[in-house]
């Protein structure tokens, strides 16, 4: 089986992260996001991937191929321009077998592929959707199921009132006939689900109701979801075992003598930590971080090469590839701080800030270049 990996998006909700790097790139638990797809993938016996990449693609093949994946062959097909969901698998169509998998690159998951795949064969279907149930589903488009989970309708981002029982939406996992990129013309941006699907009659196109972790990784809030869950091993990973172990993921090499841990925590390799410094619950420390002493981190992520001065208090927040905060510096719950930025010393980053990429935040009041 072949999947197909739509990661030619900008991810603007995940800015300022992804300003200098592609999304699927971003680390997530010091690994990029996307070899947690390819990961799970794999284990249901998939080694054929063609990633779909477009913004800053390079950067999402450096990512990749520095991770390295056993086994597993993943092509590239680079869009010039944006060609939506279909238009990105129409754009692959010459690498493409009878039947395959399409699948966001966005998205964190332990669905059942198999299962799905199992599902669609016996019903001889030419597309099968995994759906997924969500807290809030206002803020999805909805699939609407008749009789034998036949998809019937889709329903954009309903208001409350509008939300009919047992709500599901589209988990980006699709299995499709080949003969489905027919209904596709070629160079054009296209969708499936406004431009496909709902052209395929109710014998055609099925959903499975999909069960397992799913979460949907677009936002920064998100992002600090799927750390603390990886980190709880609600999501079987890489890090698992590790944990379950000594509920802590610490390199060799990193001294921690000085300072305080608290479990679950991920300190990578190269890693400095002052004296007196309390590395809290659900913090990642990238590859080569430098904290000062007497510094403060509670479900902090900071990302390969960042340095903090003495001082510092970090709390729920991310800071991305590179970033200096300077010394007594307090980045409030929240706060985003792009690749290569710099905070003053002493000062204040308030709640839910984003400081861009090579920016440099001088006070409370805002961000100067």
């Amino acid at each position: 089986m072949q999947a197909v990996i739509l990661s030619g998006g900008e991810g603007t909700r995940l800015r300022p992260l992804t300003s200098t790097m592609p999304k699927p790139s971003v680390p997530l638990v010091n690994r990029p996001m996307i070899s947690y797809m390819v990961d799970w993938l794999a284990g249901h016996g998939v080694r054929d991937i063609v990633m779909s990449i477009g913004f800053l693609a390079n950067g999402l093949r450096a990512a990749l191929d520095e991770g390295g994946h056993a086994g597993v062959t993943i092509r590239y097909v680079e869009e010039a321009k944006p060609l939506g969901t279909a238009g990105a698998v129409k754009h692959a169509e010459q690498f493409l077998d009878e039947r395959f998998l399409v699948l966001n690159g966005d998205v964190l998951t332990g669905v059942d592929i198999t299962a799905e795949i199992a599902q669609h064969e016996a019903t001889g279907a030419r597309a099968t959707l995994a759906l997924v149930p969500v807290d809030d589903p206002t803020a999805y488009g909805l699939v609407l199921t008749g009789e034998n989970n036949r998809i019937e309708a889709f329903l954009e981002k309903p208001a409350a009132e509008d939300v009919p029982p047992n709500p599901r939406i589209n988990a980006g996992a699709y299995v499709l006939e080949r003969d489905v990129l027919e209904m596709i013309e070629p160079d054009e941006n296209r969708s499936f689900e406004h431009d496909v699907f709902p052209h395929l009659s109710s014998d055609e196109i099925y959903a499975y109701d999909a069960s397992g972790y799913w979460l949907d990784l677009g936002t920064p809030e998100r992002y600090m979801t799927a750390t603390r869950d990886l980190l709880d091993g609600r999501l079987e990973s890489w890090l698992t075992e590790r944990l379950v172990t000594t509920g802590r993921v610490i390199d060799t090499g990193v001294d921690v003598s000085g300072c305080k841990i608290e479990s679950p925590v991920v300190i990578a390799d190269g890693c400095a930590l002052g004296d007196r410094s309390r590395i809290g619950v659900y913090s990642v420390l990238g590859h080569g971080c430098e904290i000062g002493e007497n510094c403060e981190l509670e479900r902090a992520v900071l990302q390969r090469g960042c340095s903090l001065g003495d001082g510092v208090t970090v709390t729920n927040a991310i800071i991305g590839p590179g970033a200096q905060i300077g010394a007594g510096a307090v980045i409030a719950s929240g706060s985003v701080i792009g690749e290569g930025a710099t905070v003053a010393a002493d000062a204040c980053v308030p709640a839910d800030c984003r400081i861009e990429a090579g920016a440099e935040f001088t006070h409370a009041d805002g961000v100067t270049a």
